[in-house]
């Protein structure tokens, strides 16, 4: 497609964390999403927990968090430091470190436990992580759970046109601007609705363009350094930038090395109902779900 018929995407807001608190004893998060009257805008993306980055202290305890419930949604945790160890009440688990990324589907439901691994905890050391909540539409909300372990090597690169950096498709598809830029490279991720997440790197003094669907909504969140977003003013650490859904172009300028994730994605155009670990579209589902997990019809840890 030609740069001379895309338009930018608007800047709608730059949001700051609306709180700050911990998830168990192992992650100290910022919240991004839904504070800060974010709201359902940014459907299909629910929630934002930055975690971190946080100096662990050796400990033959591992810290994290223990067994909890999910429903209606799924979870999608991207580590940059530390390793997680996770397990849940279908047998799934796996360990993720630096790169690697879980894309958990709770859908019908599912328990499980997000701890530091034994090694790691031991050593000690600095965690630092995202934490995404991805609705899921009203007919996969009572599917069979599911799980993805997202390897680093796995992660598709691209490597930014002019030696500006680089940006890692986890999920959807990589559409550059320049026509030297690859196009059409996909994240290993399998979503039910279309998404496209990307993690990336870069360098200060540099920019780069990225096209997304118009009609999907898109944020940029800043982990490390600073970047003008579309024209915007510098925007810095922990801070995201809510676009519009008008438009495809973004342009990425970055004041200082920066790290930062792009999440764009189709919005899921029904009811949203929720409390506390469940998602669902009615006040009565949530009541069910509530019911199945004292029930134990979601399983538990064994």
């Amino acid at each position: 497609m030609s740069n001379a018929v895309m338009s930018d995407k608007k800047v709608v807001q730059i949001h700051r964390y609306g709180s700050r608190h911990w998830v168990g004893d192992g992650f100290p998060v910022r919240n991004l999403i839904p504070g800060n009257s974010v709201g359902e805008t940014l459907s299909p993306f629910l929630l934002l927990d930055y975690a971190g980055p946080e100096n662990f202290s050796p400990t033959d305890q591992p810290r994290g968090v223990g067994e909890h419930p999910h429903r209606g949604f799924e979870t999608v945790t991207i580590v940059y430091d530390g390793v997680v160890a996770h397990r849940d009440s279908t047998g799934s688990g796996g360990v993720i470190g630096p790169g690697d990324v879980q894309w958990m589907t709770a859908a019908s439901g599912v328990v499980h436990e997000e701890m530091h691994e034994k090694e790691w905890a031991s050593k000690g050391g600095v965690f630092h992580a995202i934490q995404l909540w991805v609705n899921l539409p009203r007919a996969h909300k009572m599917s069979s759970p599911g799980y993805q372990t997202l390897l680093k090597r796995d992660i598709p690169v691209v490597e930014l046109a002019g030696g500006a950096g680089q940006l890692r498709v986890i999920a959807g598809e990589f559409r550059g601007i320049s026509e030297t830029m690859p196009r059409g490279i996909k994240g290993p991720a399998k979503t039910f609705t279309p998404v496209h997440l990307y993690d990336v790197r870069l360098k200060a003094g540099h920019a780069t363009e990225i096209a997304v669907p118009t009609v999907f909504n898109t944020a940029v969140f800043v982990l490390q350094g600073g970047v003008s977003v579309n024209g915007s003013g510098r925007v810095g650490e922990a801070e995201l930038v809510q676009l519009d859904n008008s438009g495809e172009r973004m342009t990425l300028k970055a004041t200082d090395d920066t790290v930062l994730l792009v999440l764009s994605g189709e919005p899921i155009d029904e009811p949203v109902a929720r409390y506390g670990p469940f998602v669902m579209n009615t006040k009565t589902e949530l009541v069910q779900a509530v019911n199945d997990y004292q029930a134990g019809k979601m399983g538990h840890l064994s």
